[in-house]
């Protein structure tokens, strides 16, 4: 969803006061979030939470052994 806005990774975290290393770990699933950050993900993408789980949207990898 990012991408399909035309924003980089920087530009996000600086959106969401987090640093990119943080966000990057976020987006491929190797750190939890809380809700607020999670509605401020929202905010900065113009969507609900629910949109982020939907098929085509954020797209999460299995996380298998884990």
């Amino acid at each position: 969803m990012r991408q399909g806005l035309g924003m980089t990774q920087r530009e996000m975290a600086k959106r969401l006061g987090i640093s990119q290393p943080t966000l990057a770990r976020l987006e491929n699933a190797d750190l939890n979030t809380t809700l607020k950050t999670l509605a401020q993900i929202c905010r900065a993408l113009h969507c609900r939470p629910g949109d982020l789980f939907e098929p085509g949207g954020v797209k999460m990898p299995s996380r298998r052994g884990r």
